[in-house]
């Protein structure tokens, strides 16, 4: 039995399969056997075409700025990272603490110790 050779669809394909499965006229395996393809493909574009509407009608936008306060942030972090390594090594310190490690506090006479 010979396999079948990968096969690469273009948008418009997807889209046009997309479409009518949204449409619902038929069901799952006849728009299978329709468009030669899985019928799991089908559920697939269908719903990245559900997912993707939004950007129609101008969300992308607001994913762009999105990624620009990410970058932002991103360089933000990098600056305190370095400010805190500064401090540490100006301390004498061998190395940075651990960022997982909480610091220690010291007890403040309040607490209750069990023994």
């Amino acid at each position: 039995m010979s396999r079948r050779p990968r096969r690469n669809h273009t948008s418009a394909f997807k889209a046009k399969v997309a479409i009518a499965a949204l449409k619902g006229d038929k069901t799952l395996a006849e728009q299978a056997t329709q468009f030669d393809v899985h019928p799991n493909q089908i559920t697939d574009w269908k719903t990245r075409m559900q997912e993707g509407a939004a950007s129609v009608f101008g969300e992308e936008k607001a994913e762009q700025q999105t990624k620009v306060d990410v970058t932002r942030m991103q360089a933000k972090i990098g600056e305190l990272t370095l400010g805190r390594l500064k401090i540490s090594q100006s301390r004498s310190c061998p190395r940075p603490p651990s960022p997982r490690l909480p610091a220690a506090t010291p007890p403040s006479g309040n607490e209750i110790i069990l023994s």
